[in-house]
């Protein structure tokens, strides 16, 4: 199980929508290839959602938990996605047995990494000190 959420600018909804079709219908599982659909994402931060606050949000929040999604493939057809805005588009997951959601965002075409590679990585080594 993974706990997955997309940040995206508004224009990019119906991305993130079909984001989550790919993932409800045909996105492999782990270990399980011939196995399609692990799991969809929904709108947090939409009139219905449970975001905190006295204010509404700017900007938009899709979250699920993904049962066995092989998280290769996820950041694959993230990175794939045509956004109509890259820079706003954030990927986080948090895969089983870990503490911290891992951050990967588009820069210069290309999907980065912006968070520890592994849970026990000094924090010092991760503010760069």
């Amino acid at each position: 199980m993974a706990n997955v959420m997309v940040s995206a600018d508004a224009a990019d909804g119906q991305n993130v929508e079909a984001l989550s079709d790919w993932l409800r219908d045909e996105a492999p599982r782990r270990e399980q290839p011939d196995v399609l659909g692990v799991g969809s994402l929904r709108l947090i931060t939409g009139p219905d959602g449970a975001w905190g606050g006295g204010k509404n949000p700017e900007c938009e929040v899709w979250a699920g938990a993904l049962n066995h999604a092989d998280l290769d493939e996820l950041r694959r057809r993230f990175a794939g996605t045509p956004w109509r805005e890259p820079n706003a588009a954030q990927l986080l997951i948090m895969d089983q047995e870990e503490v911290f959601f891992r951050l990967w965002m588009i820069r210069g075409g290309e999907l980065r990494q912006y968070a520890p590679w592994e849970a026990s990585e000094q924090e010092d080594a991760f503010y760069g000190d």
